[in-house]
């Protein structure tokens, strides 16, 4: 019976579901060769149709379930009629076999905010660079984040054309995280990862600060973070205004539940409540371990420079 279970823990199965359902979606848009693409704010922040159909079948199938979270996605998209071949009622039922941390055993579901991202790395995606790309479900409670879902669509893409596509990560404060293999970077190494379409002054002097022995320029924050998680890189680094939340939310989860760090540049912790300001305005700072190296190598004429 569902009631047996938490509301954070149900919640949690079934975003898992949503969110291979988003990848497949992701899948289907490129297969179908029409990108629907139009500009934002500028020629580096584009919307897909892919963005358009993920977060309605994320938003709407998350809704019709919780009816009384509140859901945040990056899209600003116009009320409608939702196709039903969009939603996804299924639950992952290996995670309710999972203990919820006793801490959020009793949260109700009004407490809970979601932050969806329902294509990070869309630049990326119009370009082909597929592995860049992922779908975020991320859950917060009290302002802090508990609970994140990452899906990959295009992990495994270069394996050939047999390969299964796609995965999905997820994990929960005090749980642990799933779906990976918990890699640690070279030891001594800093291998820096940053941002590949939006560097400007700020990255660049933060990351020179830092003793960078290899710079690696990738889209999407979710990409970033499992580059952390996976070994291929030391920290995340990008001291600029630009990321959002629905950016941070799901990732931060998952670095946090392996025992890595995310703040921004000033060390302050993200706030995720519903009434926050969506700009990570004072940057993104990320590490697996060492921490305090990157964070005491930030100079100071970055930091004056990012208001949080």
């Amino acid at each position: 019976m569902a009631s047996s279970h938490t509301v954070l823990m149900r919640l949690v199965a079934s975003a898992y579901s949503i969110a291979q359902k988003a990848g497949t979606i992701v899948r289907c848009v490129i297969a179908e060769g029409d990108l629907g693409i139009v500009q934002k704010t500028s020629a580096t922040d584009l919307q897909t149709k892919a963005d358009r159909l993920v977060q309605m079948s994320i938003c709407s199938s998350l809704a019709r379930k919780f009816p009384k979270l509140t859901i945040i996605g990056e899209e600003d998209l116009p009320p409608g009629e939702v196709d039903q071949e969009l939603i996804e009622d299924g639950q992952w039922e290996e995670i309710l076999k999972q203990p919820c941390p006793s801490q959020y055993s009793a949260i109700k579901e009004e407490d809970l905010v979601v932050w969806v991202d329902p294509l990070d790395g869309t630049k990326e995606y119009t370009e082909g660079l597929l592995d860049n790309v992922t779908v975020l479900i991320g859950i917060a409670y009290e302002g802090k984040a508990i609970a994140g879902i990452i899906n990959q669509p295009y992990y495994n893409y270069q394996a050939g054309p047999d390969a299964v596509l796609g995965r999905t990560i997820w994990g929960v404060l005090g749980l642990g995280a799933f779906g990976f293999q918990l890699k640690e970077a070279p030891a001594g190494k800093h291998i820096i990862t940053t941002t590949r379409s939006h560097s400007n002054k700020l990255v660049t002097d933060c990351i020179s600060a830092m003793n960078p022995d290899t710079v690696l320029r990738v889209g999407g924050a979710g990409n970033k973070i499992i580059q952390l998680i996976e070994g291929k890189a030391s920290a995340y680094v990008f001291a600029s205004p630009g990321c959002k939340k629905w950016d941070t939310c799901a990732p931060e989860v998952i670095l946090h539940a392996v025992g890595g760090k995310l703040t921004d540049i000033h060390g302050n912790a993200l706030q995720y409540n519903k009434e926050v300001k969506h700009m990570n305005s004072a940057g993104v700072l990320a590490a697996l371990r060492n921490y305090e190296y990157y964070a005491s190598h930030v100079p100071e004429s970055v930091k004056s420079a990012l208001i949080p």
